[in-house]
């Protein structure tokens, strides 16, 4: 090896003269490098032997601890252990090819096995405006929005502007090790006004019954139709590939999904994919067969809860992972499947005491937090399909949130649309000071949805209230359903579904779409 290009002589005063020389070159390994998780994993450091000297008077470390050294082919194979996240310094030492020459080579390296911070927030959409996109990430990392660096200031923020009605956002957070953090967010807005009307899975399949509804598109009369993807009774409408709905006989096949979808299109409407979460006989029977008592609502005394009216095996666990990886599954196969919306219903414990109930691994968080993360959750996964989301709830849960774990202030943060129960008939006697509310659809509905209104305020989430188009108790006509829609539009609520569990309306109770 050359000795040239000695940089220090040491050992002065002590008799000895020790020249210092730059030594052999480190391979697979550079000074000042940032290493990644994978690369860390991978790397392997070499010395060229005809160039190291004497393999004996090698001295190898990595932070002060000794490093073994091994032949391999014409080069050293110097044997790192796993590294860890953080600082390192690789020292190589030996003595040289003169009399008194030696060497010390020192490479300082990081590993960084850490994704980026990145924190978005949901954009607020108005009128054709373009929509600003801001965030923060981590002060080292590049960030690009839909493929496009964007410039980031001193402490991680920043701000784009992308046309109204993009579909998906995409943000991405690149730090100097080359880890990578994603995230998607809509640009789209509030959801547009609906007029929709529910119909069932096998209601669909009778040709009057869905000729009768898609009559009221036509007629400009509706603008969606709700259609069941999985109904109280558990059953998926269509032939569902997700493995669980599969296995446990959950896949029905009463309609071909894309057909219905594609006839709702043509008609003029968007299709609202339905989805009963966590009432779900036929998840909740296979379960508690196959002893997965922890996918259910349990008593204090391990059994499945009743609540005395909806079965024994009636209401899964929405604490539970599997049970709600098995709703977001159906809500992500549904919107792939070309539904526009997915709208959850019996998203909720059941009703009654608490202390009447177990959820199996729900720890420290209250029913409503983990129904909102669930929801929540949904919200993530549906982002990449740029669908809508909403959340069907109790009348009561906008004053009630504990009764049924369905808190509207939460809720309203991680959905797109609300969509109330405020059906005339399940409101009890004196509520919100109606003596009689199935008497008086008017005054109970504008109530009633003015609470929703309140707490929705300053959010970009709609509030979309179910209707009662049926008879229960007191006669409903036409009159009975045009005054529950007035009272909406008296909170400024122009969208609604009307509910009749026979698929069975009443269009003359209907206006035609004026606005949009």
């Amino acid at each position: 090896m050359a000795t040239t290009g000695a940089v220090a002589l040491a050992g002065a005063g002590v008799g000895v003269w020790t020249f210092l020389t730059p030594g052999p070159d480190i391979q697979g390994v550079s000074d000042g490098v940032v290493l990644d998780g994978r690369a860390a994993a991978r790397v392997s450091a070499y010395l060229p032997a005809d160039e190291a000297g004497g393999r004996n008077e090698l001295r190898v470390s990595l932070d002060g601890a000794a490093v073994p050294v091994r032949a391999d082919g014409a080069r050293l194979k110097l044997v790192l252990p796993r590294l860890k996240e953080g600082r390192h310094n690789l020292v190589v030492a030996g003595s040289g090819s003169l009399p008194f020459a030696s060497y010390r080579k020192v490479v300082g390296f990081t590993v960084d096995a850490t994704a980026p911070e990145l924190k978005v927030a949901d954009p607020q959409v108005k009128n054709a405006a373009p929509v600003t996109i801001a965030g923060n990430a981590s002060t080292d990392a590049r960030v690009s929005v839909n493929g496009k660096n964007v410039p980031v200031d001193k402490a991680g923020a920043f701000k784009v502007t992308v046309p109204k009605g993009t579909p998906l956002v995409t943000i991405t957070a690149v730090d100097r090790a080359g880890n990578t953090t994603t995230k998607d967010v809509s640009a789209r807005g509030r959801r547009p006004m609906i007029r929709a009307a529910h119909i069932t899975a096998i209601g669909w399949g009778d040709a009057k019954l869905r000729g009768d509804i898609l009559a009221l598109v036509r007629s400009g009369k509706l603008n969606a139709v709700e259609l069941d993807v999985k109904d109280e009774d558990g059953e998926v409408g269509y032939a569902s590939q997700v493995p669980l709905a599969r296995q446990i006989g959950a896949a029905k096949g009463y309609y071909d999904a894309r057909k219905a979808i594609a006839e709702i299109h043509a008609a003029g409407a968007q299709a609202i994919g339905r989805i009963v979460a966590f009432r779900d006989p036929k998840l909740a029977s296979a379960s508690w067969k196959s002893d997965k008592q922890d996918r259910l609502v349990l008593t204090p005394d391990g059994e499945p809860y009743d609540g005395g009216h909806y079965g024994a095996l009636s209401f899964t666990n929405f604490a539970n992972p599997t049970v709600r990886k098995y709703n977001q599954d159906l809500a992500v196969e549904a919107a792939r499947l070309g539904f526009d919306d997915i709208l959850y219903d019996y998203v909720r414990r059941p009703d009654g005491p608490l202390t009447d109930m177990r959820f199996p691994g729900i720890g420290t968080a209250t029913p409503e937090q983990s129904v909102t993360s669930f929801v929540a959750d949904t919200r993530t996964a549906l982002r990449p399909h740029a669908k809508y989301l909403g959340v069907s709830v109790f009348g009561i849960a906008a004053t009630r949130p504990t009764e049924i774990a369905q808190d509207i202030g939460s809720l309203v943060k991680v959905t797109d649309y609300i969509a109330p129960m405020v059906y005339p008939s399940h409101w009890g006697p004196g509520e919100y000071g109606v003596a009689q509310p199935d008497t008086a659809p008017y005054a109970i509905v504008q109530r009633s949805l003015a609470d929703f209104a309140r707490q929705a305020k300053g959010t970009q989430t709609e509030i979309v209230p179910w209707l009662q188009d049926f008879s229960m108790g007191s006669t409903y006509g036409p009159a009975e359903v045009a005054e529950q829609i007035k009272a909406a539009a008296a909170n400024k609520m122009n969208s609604f579904i009307l509910w009749n569990a026979g698929a069975r309306y009443q269009g003359s109770a209907l206006q035609k779409i004026t606005t949009r």
